[in-house]
C-alpha cells in the first residue's frame, strides 16, 4: 500500500474515533399539561379550555389531528412536533389530553413561535 494511502486511511480512522467520542447533547424537558391548541388558543379565554373539565373535547380535537400544546406551569405554550424518525412518543399525546406530562426532545423556536420535537413522553 502506497504511504500517501496510510497516512489518508489514519487521518479518517482518527475522525471517526473522535466523532463517537464526542458526548450526545442532552435533551431537552418540559413539563406541563397537554393541550388542544384549536380550542386553547382559539376560543378567548384559555382557562377554560383546560383541565379535567374540557379533557372530552381536548381527546376529540387531538384525535381528529388538531395541533397539540404543552403548557408550562408558568403559562408558556409549546407546540409539540412529531420526530418523523421516531413517531411513536408524540402519538402517544393524542391520548394524555388534560394530564401533565414530562416531554423531552429538541427545543425549537422560529418567528416568535416555540416548539419541542418530542421524543420522550413521561
Amino acid at each position: 500500500m502506497p504511504k500517501g494511502t496510510k497516512l489518508l486511511l489514519s487521518v479518517i480512522f482518527a475522525g471517526l474515533l473522535l466523532a463517537g467520542a464526542v458526548p450526545a447533547r442532552a435533551m431537552d424537558s418540559l413539563t406541563g399539561e397537554i393541550v388542544d391548541l384549536a380550542c386553547y388558543m382559539g376560543h378567548g379565554n384559555p382557562e377554560k379550555m383546560r383541565g379535567p373539565s374540557h379533557r372530552k373535547c381536548a381527546d376529540m380535537c387531538l384525535k381528529k389531528g388538531m395541533p397539540i400544546g404543552l403548557v408550562t406551569e408558568d403559562k408558556q405554550v409549546y407546540l409539540m412536533l412529531e420526530d418523523h424518525d421516531n413517531p411513536n412518543p408524540y402519538q402517544s399525546l393524542k391520548e394524555k389530553a388534560a394530564e401533565t406530562v414530562t416531554v423531552q426532545g429538541d427545543k425549537v423556536s422560529l418567528g416568535g413561535s416555540q416548539g419541542l420535537v418530542v421524543e420522550v413522553v413521561k
